[in-house]
């Protein structure tokens, strides 16, 4: 484990399963915040890095809706869907909607703890990537409407006089903008921009 603070939520109306996963989580030196309900979790979480354990039968809101409702919102924690024997067919369209895993109960603790380590590797993956989007768009909204013009047209792979063509300036006035968007886009080289390109697309 690297030193991001991350969070396990447990999510499952069942008190006693919470407290016995907390125990077990916590044994392995996890941050772990339960929840009784999708709501609460929905009413509380502001953000933070972490994964989820979210059982598929809940009163209200089941797991399939919450998993629905946080892809909405755009809260991207890996799911590891936690289900009885009889929910599999549940669990399975869980995976099928973005979940990372399901186990069955009853499990091994072994198991548990393996799949809750790979889910917050993704974890960090994910938030690094969220991260590096935003810092994205924020150099991207410090470009002038003229620099972001020619921004697309480079990533579409035009040559300077292509540029300087399609938007009737110079080919010289074309390097000079391209100067200044590889600059206020903290842009190495031209890879590295259409790398960026792509993450405002998405």
């Amino acid at each position: 484990m690297d030193s991001v603070h991350r969070t396990v939520f447990v999510v499952d109306d069942d008190d006693d399963f919470r407290d016995s996963m907390q125990w077990l989580l916590e044994s392995a030196h996890l941050d772990v915040v339960g929840f009784s309900s999708a709501q609460a979790f929905l009413d509380q979480y502001n953000g933070e890095p972490g994964c989820m354990l979210l059982d598929i039968r809940m009163p209200e809101i089941n797991g399939l809706a919450l998993q629905k409702m946080m892809q909405e919102r755009n809260i991207r924690l890996p799911i590891i869907v936690i289900t009885g024997h009889g929910d599999i067919p549940m669990a399975v369209n869980a995976m099928k909607n973005g979940a990372m895993d399901f186990i069955e109960k009853p499990f091994d603790d072994e198991v548990m703890l393996r799949l809750v380590d790979e889910a917050l590797s993704r974890s960090t993956e994910i938030f690094q990537q969220q991260n590096q989007q935003r810092r994205t768009e924020q150099l991207y909204e410090n470009l002038s409407r003229r620099e972001k013009e020619v921004m697309t047209l480079v990533v579409s792979g035009m040559a300077n006089r292509e540029i300087a063509e399609e938007l009737g300036i110079s080919p010289k006035t074309v390097e000079v903008h391209r100067s200044r968007v590889m600059a206020k886009m903290e842009a190495e080289n031209l890879p590295q921009l259409v790398n960026q390109a792509a993450l405002l697309s998405n």
